[in-house]
């Protein structure tokens, strides 16, 4: 018990800071030209750095994911954030880019030649899992009594699993041989129906911006069968696969390069991280130019060059993206969230939250699994274990961020977002060890 106490502190040092920022924004605000905007962007990213560590350190020894510690910060720093909340713009292109180095890191964290074995039940959980998530919760948001495009945005947000939050959890278990294929089935569904919940959301947010109908699921199936949003959806997936390929090929010749001086000193420098960072970027990047999908494009990327399982001589320059990832990437991106929600939110729509958070684990992760994956050879043990598998983090985090920007009416979008990653990441981390081994699906 005495363990969560530094939380809590954590938590009122937030709720203490946030009390005394106006004054002081207000200070750096009046500063003279192009001081006030750096001063207010260097007060923003010290409170990201500060607290991101703080909260990863606290939560350490507690049952508590340093993810759900982080996001509850940002909430109770909510106008010490302001400034990122007045400039949309900037936060959407932070999260972004964040997100699609994580995804890259999520496609590397799959080794290859094990994602070809497991690549038909991953494909099957992962996309019409994706859709039967989708349409269950979109039916649930709809009985809540929300209208049809909230319904269908906050569906298609919350839908996907994320890595950056599920392999920490599976890294953790020592599974039995015979199911070890679970950490990979796991880890790459999260990383394909990332991209999926990319695609139909942006697709979604094309159809509320043209006026679509979406007061029932029939029509919301109907429009998103029309051949403008399929020839929409297809462009979207060919031209992300093809900058994926681009991006793969970069990387491939980065390797051919690299065994060439492997027996040199230099083989791998401090300074080739600034490769594998820009070449995820330059892949989003490609992807978006032609109106294809730029997460899609990552994870193609870090699935074909997989460094994490080719040579040793990429393991440091893995090992440095890590650390920047888990110290910088995550805490901004939960944190950011903060920028948008307050805590009036929060306590607002507790109720509606834990609602929409029961039912999304209860009743809409079970029925994706166990109709997505009747075809497959996944034992019905194994199907058991993947309902627990369900943690939602960094993209629909960043997804509702880039949603909340373009509809800032959805007032609703972000708190219940919000309250499912909290609630998803507050109780399935803690709830799938203890699962597995009910499962005798450990080694002892």
């Amino acid at each position: 018990m005495f363990r969560y106490l530094p939380i809590l502190g954590l938590f009122l040092l937030a709720a203490l800071v946030n009390w005394l920022s106006p004054s002081w924004l207000e200070h750096l605000a009046a500063l003279p030209g192009v001081e006030a905007s750096l001063a207010q962007t260097l007060w923003c990213l010290c409170l990201f750095l500060g607290f991101g560590w703080a909260s990863s350190t606290l939560a350490a020894h507690t049952i508590f994911p340093n993810f759900t510690v982080q996001l509850m910060s940002g909430v109770l720093l909510h106008d010490a954030l302001g400034p990122l909340a007045a400039q949309p713009s900037l936060s959407v292109v932070m999260c972004t880019a964040l997100a699609a180095i994580i995804l890259k890191a999520g496609g590397d964290e799959v080794e290859r030649k094990h994602f070809y074995k497991i690549a038909f039940p991953t494909l099957m959980i992962a996309i019409p899992g994706y859709l039967i998530t989708c349409f269950v919760m979109y039916q649930i948001f709809s009985l809540m009594g929300y209208d049809g495009a909230s319904a269908a945005l906050v569906a298609a947000i919350i839908s996907s699993t994320d890595p950056a939050a599920l392999i920490p959890t599976l890294k953790a278990l020592t599974f039995k041989p015979r199911h070890r294929h679970l950490y990979d089935l796991g880890v790459a569904e999260s990383a394909v129906n990332d991209t999926l919940a990319t695609i139909v959301t942006t697709t979604l947010t094309a159809m509320v911006i043209a006026g679509t109908s979406m007061d029932s699921a029939g029509s919301l199936v109907i429009e998103l069968l029309r051949p403008d949003n399929l020839r929409l959806l297809g462009e979207q997936i060919l031209f992300g696969t093809l900058a994926g390929l681009a991006g793969w090929g970069c990387m491939h010749a980065y390797e051919l390069i690299k065994a060439m001086d492997s027996g040199r000193k230099s083989a791998e420098t401090s300074y080739d991280f600034a490769f594998v960072l820009a070449v995820p970027l330059a892949s989003f990047l490609l992807a978006q130019s032609l109106h294809g999908n730029g997460f899609l494009a990552v994870f193609v990327a870090g699935l074909l060059a997989n460094y994490s399982h080719t040579a040793n001589r990429f393991h440091t320059t893995l090992h440095a993206m890590e650390i920047k990832i888990e110290s910088v990437g995550k805490p901004v991106i939960f944190m950011m969230a903060g920028a948008f929600v307050a805590i009036d939110d929060l306590l607002k729509t507790f109720w509606p939250g834990l609602v929409a958070a029961a039912a999304f684990m209860l009743i809409a992760r079970p029925l994706a699994v166990f109709i997505s994956l009747l075809p497959t050879r996944i034992s019905l043990r194994e199907q058991w274990f993947m309902c627990a598998v369900r943690e939602t983090g960094v993209i629909p985090v960043v997804l509702a961020v880039i949603t909340a920007v373009n509809f800032p009416h959805l007032t609703m979008l972000m708190p219940l977002t919000a309250w499912i990653v909290i609630w998803t990441m507050g109780v399935l981390p803690a709830l799938t060890p203890w699962w597995a081994r009910k499962l005798e699906l450990l080694q002892k």
